[in-house]
C-alpha cells in the first residue's frame, strides 16, 4: 500500500481492486492489486500550415496555432468517487461525462497502440488530423471574400467545429490563432492581390494628381486629351482584336493544309500500294500460266512420240501377220497340188517364212525400242527446255539462247555483210519541215540529214515491242541502243554518222 500524490500539473488514474471503471484524482492510497498512472493536464501548441481550396477552388496555406489541452473544469459522476448505475440508457457506463478520464482513456489507448513512438506523438496526430479535416471542411464552404472580410467569424467557426470533435477525447481549445493567408506552391494569388492593391493606390494617386492639374492648370486641353487618349485606346483594343482574328484564321488555314497534305499523301500511299500489289500479282499468275503452258507442251509431246510409236509398232506387227498368212496360204495350194514332190519344199518354204517372221519381229522391236529412246531423249531435253526457260527467264530467254548457241545471229551478220559487200549506197533526205531551207553544206543541213536518221531509229522501239507482243521474241536491244548513243555523240560533235554523209536537196 502506498500513499501518492500528483503534482500540481498533473493528475493521478488508479484503476485496480474496487475501482469499477477508473478513478481520477490528485492523490491516494494506492492498494494492492491497484495500477496507478501520473498524466500531465498542461496544453500544447499545436501549429500547422494547412493548404486549402476555397469554394472557388482557389488554393492557399492556412497557418494556425491552436493550444490544447484536457479540460479540467468538465468533471462529470466519476470526480472523485466509482459512478453509480442510474439505469439511464443513454449515459457512457465509462466516463459518465468526466473530461478527464476520457483523456486517461485516450492515454492509455495511445500507450497500447503506439508501436516505437510516444503517447505524445499519437495524441498529437489526433488533434492535428481533427483540426486539419474541419478546417479544409469549413474553407471548402467559404469563399475567398467571406474568409477575408469575416475573419472573427471564421475562426468562431472553426473554433465551434474542432471544439465538438475534441470533446469526445476530453480536449480543450484553450487559445485559436489564425494567421496571415499565403499563397500555396506554384499560386500567386494573395501576391497578385497584393501588387494590385499597391498598384490601384499608386494609379490612384497619379489619377487625383491628373485630375487637380487638370483642374487647376490645363482645364479643358487636359480634357481633350483625355479624349485623345480614349479614342487611341479604342482604336489599339481594335487592332488587337483584329490581329487576334488574323491570327486565328492563318492558324485554322494552316491546320486545314496540313491536314489537307497528311490526307493527300495518305492516299497517295495507298494507290501506290495497291498498285504495287496488282502488279506482283499479276506477274505471280503470268508465271503461274507460263508454267501450265511448258507442263501442258510437254505432256503433249511425250505423248505424241507414244502413240507414234504405238502405230508404227502395230503397222509392222499387221504388215508380218499378212506376210505370213500369205506364205502359209501358199504352201497349203502347193501341197495340195504336189503332195510328195512339195513336201521338202513345203518344209523348206516354212523354215523361210519362220525366219522372215523373226527377223521381221526382231526388226519391229528393235524400231519400237529405238523410238521409245527417242521418245525419252526428246522429253528429257523438253524438260531441259523448261528449265533453261526459267533460268533465262521465259520462252523469249530461251530462244535468244538458242539463236546464239546455234550462230543464227552470227549467220544473219554474214548474210547481211555480203548482201551490202561492194555496193556503194547515196541517201537523199528530202526535209519539207522547219529545216527545209538550210544550206548543204552549212551546220544546220547537216544536223538535218542525223535528224531524219534518228527519227527513223525511233521508229525501232515500237516495231520491236509490236514483234514482242505477236510472237513473243525480244530482238537484241544492246545494239540499237548503242548505234543510238553513237548517233546523240556525232550530232554533238557535228560529225556525219557512221562516215555517211546526209545530202539535203
Amino acid at each position: 500500500m502506498v500513499y501518492t500524490i500528483a503534482s500540481p500539473d498533473e493528475y493521478l488514474a488508479i484503476t485496480g481492486a474496487g475501482i469499477r471503471t477508473l478513478k481520477i484524482v490528485k492523490s491516494a492510497w494506492v492498494w494492492p492489486f491497484q495500477r496507478c498512472q501520473r498524466f500531465s493536464i498542461q496544453p500544447k501548441d499545436y501549429s500547422m500550415s494547412l493548404q486549402a481550396m476555397t469554394r472557388e477552388k482557389l488554393q492557399f496555406l492556412l497557418p494556425v496555432v491552436f493550444t490544447v489541452g484536457p479540460d479540467v473544469n468538465q468533471r462529470g459522476a466519476a470526480a472523485g468517487q466509482a459512478p453509480r448505475d442510474t439505469g439511464n440508457v443513454e449515459s457512457n457506463p465509462e466516463d459518465h461525462g468526466d473530461a478527464l478520464v476520457k483523456y486517461a482513456m485516450l492515454l492509455a489507448d495511445a500507450e497500447r497502440d503506439a508501436k516505437g513512438a510516444s503517447k505524445g506523438q499519437h495524441i498529437e496526430n489526433i488533434v492535428k488530423g481533427i483540426i486539419e479535416g474541419e478546417t479544409r471542411v469549413l474553407v471548402s464552404s467559404m469563399t475567398m471574400e467571406e474568409i477575408f472580410t469575416e475573419r472573427e467569424e471564421f475562426k468562431r467557426r472553426i473554433f465551434r467545429n474542432i471544439q465538438g470533435e475534441l470533446d469526445q477525447f476530453g480536449l480543450k481549445i484553450y487559445n485559436a490563432n489564425v494567421k496571415e493567408l499565403r499563397d500555396a506552391p506554384q499560386s500567386s494569388y494573395f501576391e497578385s492581390l497584393s501588387r494590385k492593391a499597391h498598384e490601384g493606390a499608386i494609379n490612384q494617386a497619379r489619377i487625383d494628381v491628373a485630375e487637380a492639374q487638370r483642374k487647376g492648370n490645363v482645364g479643358e486641353a487636359a480634357r481633350q486629351g483625355e479624349q485623345n487618349r480614349e479614342i487611341a485606346k479604342i482604336n489599339a483594343e481594335t487592332a488587337v482584336q483584329k490581329t487576334e482574328r488574323d491570327s486565328e484564321k492563318a492558324k485554322a488555314e494552316a491546320t486545314l493544309a496540313t491536314r489537307k497534305t497528311a490526307f493527300n499523301r495518305d492516299v497517295n500511299i495507298a494507290q501506290i500500294e495497291a498498285t504495287r500489289a496488282t502488279e506482283a500479282r499479276d506477274e505471280e499468275l503470268r508465271k503461274e500460266v507460263e508454267t501450265k503452258r511448258a507442263q501442258t507442251e510437254l505432256e503433249r509431246l511425250r505423248a505424241t512420240d507414244v502413240v507414234k510409236a504405238t502405230i508404227a509398232r502395230e503397222s509392222k506387227q499387221q504388215a508380218a501377220d499378212a506376210k505370213n498368212y500369205e506364205e502359209q496360204a501358199r504352201s497349203n495350194a502347193a501341197l495340195y497340188s504336189e503332195q510328195k514332190a512339195a513336201d521338202a519344199h513345203a518344209y523348206k518354204v516354212r523354215i523361210e517364212a519362220e525366219a522372215r517372221y523373226l527377223a521381221a519381229a526382231k526388226d519391229a522391236e528393235a524400231l519400237l525400242v529405238r523410238q521409245q529412246k527417242e521418245a525419252a531423249g526428246m522429253t528429257a531435253m523438253a524438260g531441259a527446255y523448261a528449265d533453261l526457260s526459267r533460268a533465262f527467264g521465259g520462252p523469249a530467254g530461251l530462244i535468244q539462247y538458242l539463236m546464239i548457241e546455234k550462230g543464227v545471229y552470227t549467220q544473219l551478220a554474214k548474210a547481211n555483210a555480203d548482201a551490202v559487200r561492194g555496193l556503194n549506197p547515196k541517201m537523199t533526205i528530202w526535209n519539207t519541215g522547219a529545216q527545209a531551207g538550210s544550206e548543204n553544206g552549212s551546220a544546220e543541213g547537216g544536223m538535218g540529214g542525223v535528224s531524219s536518221i534518228r527519227n527513223m531509229y525511233q521508229m525501232l522501239p515500237p516495231l520491236m515491242s509490236t514483234i514482242n507482243e505477236q510472237t513473243g521474241i525480244v530482238l537484241p536491244e544492246w545494239q540499237f541502243g548503242k548505234l543510238a548513243g553513237q548517233i546523240s555523240e556525232r550530232e554533238v560533235n557535228g560529225k556525219p554518222v557512221n562516215g555517211l554523209g546526209a545530202k539535203s536537196t
